[in-house]
């Protein structure tokens, strides 16, 4: 599971076979990925996926202080395409999401040099 197309649709509980949605879940990760290549993330001229060929080391390299990324592309890719219908389970994910940006913004930038 190591497409990120294929991982998100995964945990958005959608199957591999399922393509139905893919061109907007693409857009939505590209979204995020561009989100995430502001946070100082990934490559400086940014990344996107057209596909399921796109896997998440061709964005992340071998970085593993990184893994978490992959929570915070599928919160935020879940708001924007299926948002929880409660409004509280909505306040908590999107703490999840600040949470995990601040830890992304400390892994991207340790010394605190940017």
């Amino acid at each position: 599971m190591d497409s990120i197309l294929t991982s998100v649709k995964a945990l958005l509980g959608i199957t591999e076979e399922h393509e139905y949605f893919d061109s907007t879940l693409i857009i939505h990760i590209n979204s995020v990925l561009a989100s995430l290549t502001q946070l100082g993330v990934g490559s400086k001229n940014g990344f996107s996926i057209k596909d399921k060929s796109s896997v998440w080391s061709d964005f992340l390299s071998d970085d593993k202080t990184l893994e978490f990324v992959k929570s915070f592309v599928y919160l935020k890719v879940r708001l924007l395409f299926d948002p929880p219908q409660s409004s509280s389970v909505i306040s908590a994910v999107e703490r999840q999401v600040s949470e995990l940006e601040w830890r992304i913004l400390v892994a991207a930038d340790p010394d605190g040099t940017k």
